[in-house]
């Protein structure tokens, strides 16, 4: 899997590379990130690098050195990064904002919720917001429960090592998403692969935003299907009750949006925090409490883990001051995420995993107008999956060396490549 996603991953940057070549510009001599901004994405295991840490002790609003016509900030500090997300009139997310930096071009916009602004943001999130109000949500819990259980048989029908990654923590979400979009269950895989490639840094911006316009046409096509025929799924909802007020292209963003934001996120914080229960006994235990216990487990872990690492980008509006330095009206403004629901400011020791502690006002949806809609279909997920994997597989451990996991390196989303375990 490691190898066909490489193999993916670089077809889609020579593509591209050689279509802003002809352009006259040469992203291979441009990293999208250097080592600098890549502090935010690299880990040592579970944690972030110490150097994140530091950054944040030492200037929580630090201008980055890029090799870019604007200036770029990175914010690492708890309030500091809630200011930002929270400042919807001092900052856009508007990917116009973005056009002409590294490369970036006006046909690579993803358009949907994450790059817009008010009113077309406002307009776009009333038409999904009845969807995931609990309420609604709570038609996917039998679901849930059944998906959760087959994967659960798979690992025990499977005959020696099992790959936790791709037989558990990837298909409960992807299943889960597939249900509440009206996908089919068939077309997973296209999906995903785009998923995983778009958040991966390593390859380059082209390749990054390369991943994301091959699956906004895979999913026109879906959405063209769902037009003639609509189904019970949410894109099928869209259409029928609001199919005036928003086009295939708006659909196809929103979809795009839901799939990533749900998909590998979920995938990876599945994975993530099987990891860290065969290391703990003691959550391990928790995880099979009430559900108060296993709420603060799962709102712990999502503070600790932080897979989002970087919200979306922001472009100061205007002359702005955050955390006591002044950002100028044009600037950059990245939100290291991770870093924020690692400060003091945050929680008392924030560097350790405590699920016991009571649930913060962590960033690990984000804040402000911006914050993750699907959040709480995510929690359900978790919430579901860890007690029942806990109390089929007690005994579950690591098929390989600790040292052998292979962690991704530079992805936005953190998370694993594998994990073989013995169930």
């Amino acid at each position: 899997m490691s190898k066909i996603r490489s193999r993916i991953t670089a077809w889609l940057g020579r593509r591209y590379l050689a279509r802003t070549r002809k352009k006259g510009f040469d992203l291979a001599k441009i990293p999208f990130l250097p080592a600098q901004a890549l502090v935010p994405l690299l880990r040592d295991r579970l944690d972030p690098v110490p150097e994140l840490g530091k950054q944040r002790a030492e200037a929580p609003v630090a201008k980055l050195d890029l090799p870019v016509a604007k200036d770029v900030w990175l914010v690492t500090g708890y309030d500091a990064a809630r200011a930002v997300l929270g400042n919807v009139h001092g900052f856009s997310s508007d990917f116009r904002n973005l056009v002409g930096s590294v490369g970036v071009t006006e046909d690579m916009d993803p358009g949907g919720l994450g790059f817009t602004d008010p009113p077309e943001h406002t307009r776009l999130r009333r038409l999904l917001t009845p969807e995931f109000t609990m309420r609604r949500l709570s038609r996917l819990t039998p679901r849930i429960q059944a998906i959760v259980d087959e994967r659960l048989d798979a690992m025990a029908a499977a005959d020696g090592p099992v790959d936790l990654w791709e037989t558990f923590a990837l298909p409960i979400p992807s299943l889960t998403i597939c249900e509440l979009l009206g996908v089919p269950y068939s077309d997973r895989e296209e999906f995903q692969k785009h998923s995983t490639a778009r958040f991966d840094l390593l390859g380059g911006a082209t390749a990054s935003l390369g991943a994301i316009s091959e699956q906004l046409t895979y999913l026109r096509g879906v959405v063209a299907k769902q037009r003639e025929a609509p189904g019970d799924g949410l894109l099928g909802m869209l259409i029928t009750e609001h199919g005036d007020e928003i086009d295939d292209q708006e659909l196809a963003e929103l979809a795009d949006g839901l799939l990533t934001g749900g998909l590998e996120t979920t995938a990876s914080m599945l994975a993530l925090g099987a990891l860290l229960l065969m290391d703990d006994p003691k959550s391990a235990e928790q995880v099979l409490g009430e559900p108060e216990d296993v709420n603060r487990f799962v709102e712990e872990l999502l503070r600790y883990l932080t897979v989002v690492q970087v919200a979306f980008p922001r472009t100061a509006r205007e002359d702005v001051e955050i955390g006591g330095v002044p950002i100028k009206a044009g600037d950059v403004v990245l939100c290291s995420l991770s870093g924020a629901n690692r400060d003091e400011a945050l929680a008392v020791g924030a560097e350790t995993f405590d699920p016991t502690r009571e649930p913060t006002s962590h960033l690990a949806f984000g804040h402000g107008i911006h914050r993750c809609i699907g959040a709480e279909l995510a929690r359900m997920e978790l919430r579901a999956a860890f007690p029942a994997l806990v109390r089929r597989f007690p005994d579950m451990r690591p098929a390989i060396d600790p040292a052998e996991v292979d962690f991704r390196k530079t992805s936005i989303v953190y998370g694993v490549e594998s994990l073989p375990v013995l169930p």
